[in-house]
């Protein structure tokens, strides 16, 4: 029978991975308000939205830096203190690609999108808005099971996990879509490659919330 080893502990690390899931999830609302505020010819908090992105991501490199200095070398965990940390830098790496899409839109000082995109470039960024609010969900429950090893508790967690899956699934299929558009188009070279590395960026933000249920899933099967 396996001990639930986190219950012999004052303090687990994850509470403080639960933490920075929620900073993560807190940076969807903005991320998606700078994305329309980039896309409208109106909008001019462009930048203070993307200022928000930076503080939020300073407060969670601050949690992150918390948990791997009070982890200690020789602890006794429920999980692999690498394989941990290994999550905690895919969790770390959703709220990384955010700001970067951000930073890269912002590298072009006109604002506005090709208007025979708008539509399939704001189904893009829809499709990752799930994956982001979802890593924190996983967190909630992922905490639950470590504390409990029960299997009801883990088939909740795999099919959250099995959630991500298809969600990056469906980004890849948004971003595909926009991508074949912009070729498909008479544009500028400087609008298509901005263009298509913006797609790539946001892209990104799926994948790494499926590597973050990939290593979760890894640390459940331990």
């Amino acid at each position: 029978m396996r001990i639930p080893f986190l219950s012999l502990f004052m303090t687990s690390p994850f509470e403080g991975v639960q933490e920075h899931a929620e900073k993560v999830k807190e940076c969807a609302w903005t991320f998606q308000q700078a994305i329309e505020c980039h896309v409208s010819h109106k909008c001019s908090s462009f930048e203070e939205l993307r200022e928000e992105i930076i503080r939020i991501e300073r407060e969670a490199d601050a949690i992150k830096r918390r948990i791997r200095g009070h982890t200690p070398k020789n602890s006794l965990l429920a999980v692999d203190k690498f394989q941990l940390f290994r999550y905690l830098r895919e969790q770390d790496s959703v709220l990384d690609s955010v700001e970067d899409t951000l930073d890269w839109i912002s590298y072009r000082p006109e604002p506005g999108f090709p208007a025979e995109l708008e539509k399939d470039f704001l189904i893009l960024v829809d499709s990752v808005i799930s994956p982001i609010e979802e890593l924190a969900n996983m967190v909630t429950e992922a905490r639950k099971y470590f504390e409990s090893f029960s299997e009801k508790q883990r088939k909740t967690v795999k099919e959250i996990i099995r959630n991500l899956r298809q969600q990056e699934h469906d980004a890849d299929r948004a971003e595909d879509i926009m991508k074949q558009k912009v070729f498909s188009m008479d544009l500028d070279p400087v609008t298509v490659f901005h263009t298509i590395r913006l797609c790539e960026f946001i892209g990104s933000i799926a994948d790494h919330a499926e590597n973050a249920g990939d290593m979760m899933r890894a640390m459940m099967a331990r």
